[in-house]
């Protein structure tokens, strides 16, 4: 599940910050901005949003090295 872009907008997510995991920073930043962004109070929220950053980037790699071995095998 993604964030549409209505509400990526409606929550004033920044550009660079609108990606795959935006669905959860929206929550993450609602949490904080909340709890006066007590590092303890989010922490569920903060540790979901880093696992999709984690997991995200680990894809990212992956299609990058199977897109380097496709190049070299040509």
């Amino acid at each position: 599940m993604t964030a549409t872009h209505k509400e990526m907008a409606d929550a004033r997510l920044p550009m660079g910050w609108r990606d795959s995991c935006a669905q959860l920073l929206i929550p993450l930043n609602k949490c904080r901005s909340e709890t006066y962004y007590l590092p303890f109070k989010c922490q569920d929220e903060r540790h979901e949003y880093e696992k999709c950053q984690y997991d995200d980037y680990l894809r990212r790699m992956k299609l990058a090295e199977e897109k380097k071995l496709a190049e070299a095998d040509e």
